[in-house]
């Protein structure tokens, strides 16, 4: 079996198909999530004891250094879409990304990919955009041989986008065409 990578933010929709595949890469997997109660289902993605979930916060650096114990490898899924309580875009993408990134390099990880979004850029008025440049930023600093990807809309059985027009759809005899069906999404 191959080397230890952990995956921040792994139960999610893109978590999910990354621990799929690193596993079927034959490696072992440590998914870091906040609440690990409701991630059990992630160990059923490999063979037993292959994949093991742990607690970790991007915003607390001591719970991400500890995920981190023992990893060749790092992925850094953790994002926002809104803000709601303590999760801040500030907070999650750029200090999360910082914290992430540090302390990868400083526990010798030899590879980092973070995933940021189309879009990104510290000049931006839109918060979410400005603070996942400043993410982008944070970790080429600290861990200037990442690989940064910037994904724009990921869908997919059971993806957040298109399963929630599916369901208005289901509801409703008809969906709004805002702007007339003219308006195009954007990431900023």
């Amino acid at each position: 079996m191959q080397g230890l990578v952990t995956v921040f933010g792994g139960s999610g929709f893109v978590g999910g198909q990354v621990v799929r595949a690193l596993a079927k890469a034959g490696h072992r997997v440590r998914v870091a999530v906040r609440q690990p109660n409701l991630a059990y289902k992630m160990r059923m993605l490999g063979d037993v004891g292959q994949i093991e979930v742990v607690q970790a916060n991007v915003r607390n650096p001591a719970s991400v250094a500890r995920a981190l114990d023992g990893a060749e490898g790092c992925v850094n899924l953790v994002g926002v879409l809104f803000e709601s309580g303590r999760q801040k875009f500030l907070s999650v993408h750029t200090m999360g990304a910082r914290n992430v990134a540090e302390a990868a390099a400083k526990a010798g990880v030899k590879h980092l990919v973070h995933v940021s979004a189309i879009g990104a850029d510290v000049d931006s008025p839109a918060k979410y955009a400005r603070s996942k440049g400043e993410g982008e930023a944070a970790v080429r600093e600290a861990f200037p041989s990442a690989t940064i990807v910037r994904p724009s809309i990921v869908f997919g059985p059971e993806d957040d986008f298109f399963n929630r027009f599916a369901a208005m759809a289901v509801l409703s005899p008809a969906l709004p065409l805002i702007g007339g069906g003219k308006t195009k999404r954007s990431s900023s």
